[in-house]
C-alpha cells in the first residue's frame, strides 16, 4: 500500500469539532477519518457516511441459520432416521422452533461480529496507525488526506483557524499490516511536523 500525506488536527470540545467538520467539508477538504474517546451521536451524519448494511448481513446471516436449522433437522428426521417417538408425526415443526431459534440467534450474532470487525479491520495481531495517541484517552483527532496539490501550510492554517489545539502533518499507510507494535518495525516512516 501507498504512503500517504495528513493533515492532523486535535480538538479538545465535541461542539468546536462538529463546527469544524461542517467547515472542512464545506471547503472540499477529503476528512479521512475522526478518532475519538467515546461514541459521538451525529458524527456519520456530520461527516456525511451513509447508514451501515450491517443489519442487512444480519438478516442475511439469520436467514441462513434458520434455514440451515429446519434443513439439518427436516433431513434428519424425516428422511436420515425417521422415528416415530410419542406418536408425532416425522415432520413436527412445533418441536422445532426452540432449535431453530438459537441457530438463527448463533448464525447472526457470529456472523455480524465478524462481519464488523472485517469491514472495521480489527483482528488479533492487525495494526493500524495511530495518529495520536491521546484520541482514546481525551482529544477529538481529525485527519484530513492530503493530496498532491494541497498545500500543507493553509490546510494546517485552516484547522488551527477552525479550533484546532494541535495540528501536525504525518505520512502513513491507509491500510493495516500483520504483528506487534512491541516487536516489529512498523512498515512506514512516521514523520511529524508540529506546526503549533
Amino acid at each position: 500500500m501507498a504512503i500517504k500525506k495528513f493533515a492532523v488536527g486535535c480538538f479538545d470540545d465535541e461542539a468546536v469539532l462538529f463546527s469544524a467538520i461542517k467547515k472542512v467539508r464545506s471547503s472540499g477538504y477529503k476528512i479521512h477519518d475522526v478518532y475519538t474517546p467515546m461514541a459521538i451521536h451525529g458524527l456519520d451524519k456530520a461527516m456525511g457516511l451513509r447508514d451501515t448494511a450491517l443489519h442487512t448481513a444480519g438478516f442475511i446471516y439469520g436467514i441462513t441459520g434458520t434455514t440451515t436449522a429446519l434443513g439439518g433437522i427436516g433431513w434428519v428426521f424425516t428422511s436420515d432416521w425417521p422415528i416415530n417417538f410419542g406418536g408425532k408425526p416425522h415432520f413436527a415443526l412445533p418441536a422445532w422452533i426452540p432449535i431453530t431459534f438459537e441457530l438463527t440467534v448463533l448464525f447472526a450474532s457470529v456472523g455480524m461480529v465478524l462481519t464488523f470487525c472485517y469491514l472495521c479491520q480489527m483482528a488479533p495481531f492487525v495494526k493500524k496507525h495511530h495518529f495520536h495517541l491521546r484520541a482514546t484517552d481525551d482529544l477529538f483527532v481529525m485527519v484530513i488526506e492530503c493530496t498532491p496539490k494541497t498545500n500543507e501550510t493553509e490546510v494546517i492554517n485552516f484547522l488551527q483557524s477552525a479550533g484546532a489545539k494541535e495540528t501536525n502533518i504525518q505520512y502513513a499507510e491507509t491500510g493495516w499490516w500483520l504483528g506487534r507494535y512491541d516487536k516489529e518495525r512498523k512498515p512506514f516512516e512516521r514523520k511529524e511536523t508540529a506546526l503549533v
